[in-house]
């Protein structure tokens, strides 16, 4: 029965996947390579700055990297499909282990509740303190913090949205659904807020390059960009968990009807 469910989650997130790639290639990428042309542009201002300036241009070799066309078609596709099945496999776990543990809830249902879940406390609570920014935007030397930081967002606020709901199932019973619900969740946002305000903030958006005499030569990030960028990276995320949810749903209620019927015979 869980490898039925899991073979079910696995599937939804290879459809999730798919939908979310042509939804990043058509709207993300346009931003990345905004922001790509951005700090291109930044590297042959300083180097203008500093030629003017008599000091000796720094060379920068060509990388043996990939080209963009590979990196924004198949490097893409198959970074979202594989984080896409992942995300499935760990959806397919998550609605076994609730399934008839929260009360009496459809299937259907539960996936809808358990997409909306992960959504929320895997990729928004996480993205609202770290947001998501363009690769030429980040700095080298703060990857490792920046990514540390936010894997202990993911991991903190995915404990914390357990505990909220196991802390509104045992409030039920004293104070009703819709109280408990309220109360659960009032405490969920209270334990981010406090999460919020201990962990440190990572400020990297370029802001004008001057030179020394404190004349802008280039100016900061756009706006637009960097907000359009996040922006279609939620809306990345948001169709790749409303896939599984639904997809799931639909397979995995089609299981277990089939189940209830085969015990009913």
């Amino acid at each position: 029965m869980e490898k039925q469910i899991i073979w079910r989650g696995l599937l939804a997130g290879a459809v999730a996947g798919v939908l979310a790639f042509l939804f990043a290639r058509i709207f993300v990428e346009p931003r990345i390579e905004l922001a790509i042309g951005y700090e291109e542009g930044v590297g042959a201002a300083h180097e203008a700055a500093e030629a003017a300036a008599g000091v000796a241009a720094h060379s920068h070799g060509e990388g043996g990297g990939f080209t963009r066309a590979v990196q924004m078609n198949i490097g893409m596709g198959l970074g979202v499909l594989l984080f896409s099945l992942a995300i499935g496999a760990l959806f397919a776990v998550v609605f076994a282990v609730a399934y008839g543990r929260v009360g009496n809830v459809s299937a259907r249902l539960l996936s809808v509740y358990v997409a909306g879940g992960m959504l929320l406390s895997l990729y928004v609570v996480p993205a609202l303190k770290y947001p998501a920014s363009p690769p030429a935007l980040s700095l080298d030397e703060t990857i490792r913090q920046r990514t540390l930081l936010y894997l202990l967002v993911v991991v903190l606020s995915a404990v914390l949205l357990v505990g909220a709901v196991y802390l509104g199932r045992r409030l039920v019973a004293r104070l009703g659904t819709w109280n408990a619900t309220l109360a659960a969740g009032g405490a969920y946002l209270v334990a981010v807020a406090v999460l919020f305000l201990v962990l440190p903030g990572i400020h990297e958006t370029p802001g004008p390059l001057v030179d020394g005499a404190g004349t802008i030569i280039y100016e900061g990030f756009p706006a637009d960009v960097l907000y359009e960028f996040r922006l279609y990276s939620l809306g990345t995320q948001v169709v790749i968990y409303a896939t599984i949810g639904l997809v799931f749903a639909a397979l995995v209620s089609r299981l277990l009807g089939e189940q209830r019927r085969a015990v009913s015979a």
